[in-house]
Parts: structure tokens; sequence; C-alpha cells
């Protein structure tokens, strides 16, 4: 597993509360990890401090499962 991946799944488990093992690649975040809309904008903060980086909001918010955000999170740390 990438370090990417397993900070993405520490920052998940902690921001929505849930086990580690229900947060899979194809887990998404309001369907299957319970996420509420103020929880995603909470997420998107908690990834911009875990990687440092600045995120587009909209375009975060676009991302439905947890291997979209590993995705889209590398693709801001190879920029």
């Amino acid at each position: 597993m990438s370090d990417v991946k397993q900070r993405v799944i520490n920052v998940i488990a902690q921001t929505l509360k849930v086990d580690e093992a229900r947060i899979t690649d194809n887990a998404r975040f309001v369907e299957d990890l319970g996420a509420e809309s103020i929880q995603s904008i909470e997420l998107i903060a908690a990834f911009e401090e875990e990687f440092d980086l600045d995120m587009d909001e909209d375009a975060a918010v676009a991302v439905k499962t947890v291997g979209g955000a590993v995705d889209f999170i590398q693709e801001r740390l190879d920029d």
C-alpha cells in the first residue's frame, strides 16, 4: 500500500469516525462511509493539511470514492 493511500485512509477514519476496515478503494464517501455534506468539507480541509496542498473545492467535492481521492491527491503531489 502506498504512503499516500495509507495517509488518506487515516484521515478518512479520523474525520468520519469509521473503522479502517470499511475504507476500501471502491468505498463511496456518502453512500458507504456515511459522510454528510459538512464532513465532505472537513475531509477536504484535513487532506489539505495532511498533504500540505491547496485543492480546488469543486473538483475535490466531485471525487466520490476513496480510490478517487487517493488518485486526486497523488496527481496534485506529482504536479
